[in-house]
């Protein structure tokens, strides 16, 4: 298990993709061919709470789906990209529009669309039931599975670390 205190403080950025880190992987096909996901409500409280600590968080996912666009308004993620073959430039390109460096970024992944992301942010994150290469181009992996709190779990630890971050102190008043 990862502590709080061997993260990096300096996290501004959690990138979350949705098929197998927001849900847990498998699509539901209604009568009238819509796709339905599951999402768990931990993960949306711990992205709360991170959007709180100060925390920007992002969708970038392969999938374009009503039901993202829904949950992420619903939770006030403004930053949503979907239908993404190449995610690598889409976050580079929000990195920039944000003023982030790479390494202030974190992501939770979980298939090899997610890998070029995972090579180059501060700290990347893997489900346990990741493909191999998101495993082991990830520096932890969650203990919960997509879908299932993983999501919540590294906002718990992100939060924690970001306690640790020096405040700005205040001006003093003349």
């Amino acid at each position: 298990m990862v502590r709080a205190t061997t993260l990096p403080a300096a996290i501004r950025l959690l990138v979350l993709d949705v098929d197998g880190v927001l849900t847990d992987g498998r699509l539901y096909y209604g009568p009238r061919g819509e796709v339905l996901k599951v999402f768990h409500v931990l993960d949306g409280h711990g992205i709360r709470e991170a959007q709180r600590a100060g925390i920007e968080v992002a969708v970038i996912s392969g999938r374009d789906s009503a039901a993202v666009r829904r949950r992420c308004r619903d939770l006030g993620i403004r930053h949503v990209f979907q239908g993404v073959a190449d995610k690598l430039p889409v976050f580079e390109r929000l990195c920039r529009r944000l003023r982030i460096l790479p390494i202030e970024a974190a992501i939770i992944g979980d298939d090899v669309p997610d890998v070029p992301m995972m090579q180059v942010v501060g700290l990347a994150f893997a489900v346990p039931d990741a493909h191999q290469a998101a495993r082991r181009a990830a520096d932890h992996t969650t203990s919960a599975r997509g879908g299932r709190g993983a999501v919540r779990e590294v906002c718990d630890l992100l939060c924690a670390a970001s306690a640790r971050r020096p405040r700005k102190s205040a001006r003093k008043r003349r």
